[in-house]
């Protein structure tokens, strides 16, 4: 399970991503693959009728594993999303519950990239390239094609944003220059580990492919790699490793400056996927009210929590729950957090300590799956009233 630090490629030479990998029997060994039930997964948005409302998910339920064996593959729920697989181009959020690990059966994602952020439990998951344990607080990407197999100790969720056709990586940090946001040292890569497997029964290598599930039978293990180089690979990072940057002064910096990881579009500036988080961090703007502001904006913004109560809504907003505010919707604090901030004394103040969200923010008009709206039974119904206590406090004689 040993990890190591990438080291960035001097900017002058642009490396495509490739790796070589040293295998004991080619990948190709296999049985033709057949159609496998793909549960709640989907890049079906046309299941439900589009839904332009603020949109609030409770905790999403994991089954005790007693009633329900699931394992990774089996507990991938399909939230909401935009775009399609076979035009390599969108984007999906998907959200996991498992209790159990997989056994004799790996995955690989044929459509696209998966960011993956555990929120309880602890994932031990083995892939091509060695072995990484991916812990709360921390994120791992899993590469088009990689295959990978996931070891979990008890009930276990998380979240999943998928990219079809553009790869994660740093944002340009313009004015901030070399330092900053994310560092390239901090991104761990394995280090190759392999086992010489034969399982007679048969092993089942599953792939995504075209928003579907298929199986194939082996009977030798996949992870079978005993050396590989190059620099395409999985990764991992710790959110507590992000250096966040932030207004000395006055006012709100755009939430830009919280990015980990973007996904390019085609047009410059405007991201398929951005993943941004909201650290612990000092509060220190002056004549500011220092809660995030009441807007409306061209991105879709998914919220997550992974720990903690998040500022802006610190009661209905729970960790392992979700919020979907779509483009153009208005939203902002509630109304206690309003109330709270506008009486607060502007006095250097640690912000959410203890606490850990992100947001997976989109230039994509994403639908949400029927499973999101129905099925999960997670959606919170209430969730618009938390603006309603908001009232006007407008003085025309306040000069």
């Amino acid at each position: 399970g040993t990890m190591t630090s990438p080291l960035p490629q001097p900017h002058t030479i642009h490396v495509p991503p490739h790796s070589w990998l040293y295998r004991i029997l080619p990948s190709v060994c296999h049985k033709p693959f057949q159609p496998l039930h793909e549960g709640h997964l989907t890049h079906n948005w046309d299941e439900v009728e589009p839904d332009p409302n603020q949109l609030r998910w409770k905790p999403f339920e994991i089954p005790k594993a007693s009633q329900n064996k699931l394992d990774f593959v089996n507990g991938l729920h399909t939230l909401c999303g935009a775009g399609e697989p076979r035009g390599r181009s969108g984007i999906a959020i998907h959200i996991f519950v498992c209790n159990t690990s997989m056994l004799d059966r790996c995955l690989y994602n044929s459509d696209g990239d998966f960011l993956i952020v555990p929120q309880q439990g602890k994932l031990l998951i083995t892939t091509e390239f060695g072995k990484m344990l991916v812990e709360p607080n921390e994120i791992c990407v899993i590469q088009q094609g990689m295959r990978f197999s996931v070891e979990v100790f008890g009930e276990t969720r998380g979240y999943i944003l998928e990219v079809y056709g553009a790869h994660f990586e740093l944002p340009d940090l313009g004015p901030i220059g070399a330092n900053g946001l994310a560092n390239p040292r901090d991104f761990l890569v394995p280090v190759a580990w392999y086992e010489d497997r034969k399982i007679p029964g048969g092993y089942t290598v599953i792939s995504k492919y075209q928003g579907k599930l298929f199986a194939a039978q082996q009977d030798f293990s996949p992870f079978n790699v005993v050396a590989w180089h190059g620099n395409y690979t999985p990764y991992k990072y710790h959110l507590e490793n992000f250096m966040v940057i932030n207004s000395v002064a006055f006012d709100h910096a755009d939430p830009s400056i919280f990015t980990v990881l973007t996904a390019k579009s085609t047009r410059p500036g405007v991201a398929i996927a951005d993943f941004v988080i909201f650290p612990p961090r000092w509060g220190v703007a002056n004549n500011t009210f220092r809660p995030p502001y009441y807007h409306r904006n061209c991105m879709s913004e998914f919220m997550g929590l992974i720990k903690g109560h998040y500022e802006a809504k610190e009661e209905g907003f729970q960790p392992g729950g979700a919020s979907l505010h779509s483009m153009m919707t208005p939203h902002g604090p509630d109304a206690d957090c309003f109330e709270k901030a506008s009486k607060a004394k502007l006095e250097p103040e640690r912000v959410a300590e203890g606490t850990m969200a992100f947001m997976f923010e989109s230039s994509l008009s994403m639908a949400v799956t029927e499973w999101g709206l129905k099925t999960s039974n997670r959606l919170d119904k209430n969730y618009y009233k938390c603006w309603e206590p908001l009232k006007s406090h407008f003085n025309p004689n306040c000069k």
